[in-house]
Parts: structure tokens; sequence; C-alpha cells
């Protein structure tokens, strides 16, 4: 005769399973969505070229002085902003315009838009000469 084996579970041993079981399953599905690749075949606005790669210059004029301001681009977004050539008379003169061109630059490192960049209002002159300028040497890189 066949005999009858009878198979006593506790409650609390099914309940830790079920968790390991839970936990399994979450860990498993963490993992399949971290290492699935993402969707490239979609066509965004972020994969096409803004700007030709290149340094591009441009002059600014304050009163008699005049500052070359070089622009070095990639092909979406300002890599560097800078005045070449800037005499020590210019800069005396103009004590405000590096400190401007800093606060300029860093917001356009950020990618930032040149129509929403924020200027300072203690140089805002002279802000706006050198956003200008930039807008101008931007329009060269398109």
């Amino acid at each position: 005769m066949s005999k009858t084996k009878i198979v006593v579970l506790h409650l609390k041993e099914i309940i830790y399973t079920a968790i390991f079981v839970g936990l399994g399953i979450l860990l498993i599905l963490l993992l399949v969505f971290m290492f699935l690749p993402k969707n490239t075949d979609s066509t965004s606005d972020n994969d096409a070229p803004i700007y030709k790669p290149g340094v591009y210059t441009s002059q600014m004029t304050l009163n008699n002085a005049t500052l070359n301001l070089e622009l070095v681009v990639d092909k979406n977004h300002v890599n560097s902003v800078k005045f070449v050539n800037l005499d020590k008379d210019v800069a005396t003169m103009y004590p405000l315009v590096e400190p401007a061109l800093e606060g300029i630059a860093s917001q356009l490192y950020l990618d930032v838009p040149v129509d929403e960049i924020l200027i300072s209002d203690s140089s805002k002159y002279t802000s706006v000469k050198i956003l200008d300028t930039i807008k101008d040497t931007l329009e060269k890189a398109k």
C-alpha cells in the first residue's frame, strides 16, 4: 500500500519565502531596466549640429577702444569666450569688461540660450555690448 506523507508548513516559513521571492523578482526587474539599451532610433534636435565647429572672432568698440572677442564652439555648444589682446590700458579704463564677460561666459558654458542670458545691473551697458558682439559671432558660426 502507499504510505501517506504529511507535510507540515509553518506560516513563518511561507512568509519568509514569499518575501525573498518578491525581492528576487524586484532585483531582476531592476537589473533589466537598468541595462536595457535606450531607444536611439528616435531623432531629436540634439543630434543636429547647431554650429560649425571652430574659432570665430569679432570686434567690439567701447568709445574709442577696440576689443577682439574670440569664441570657440563645437557642434552643439560654446567652449570658450575671451578677449584676445586685451590691453592693460583698456582693462584699466573699463574695469567691468572682464567680470561682465566672465558672467556671460559662465552662462554660455551651461548651454543657456543667448536670448535668455541674465545681465547684472552693475555693468548693464558693458554686458549688453558684449552680448551683442557674442550674438554676431554666433551668427557667423551657424
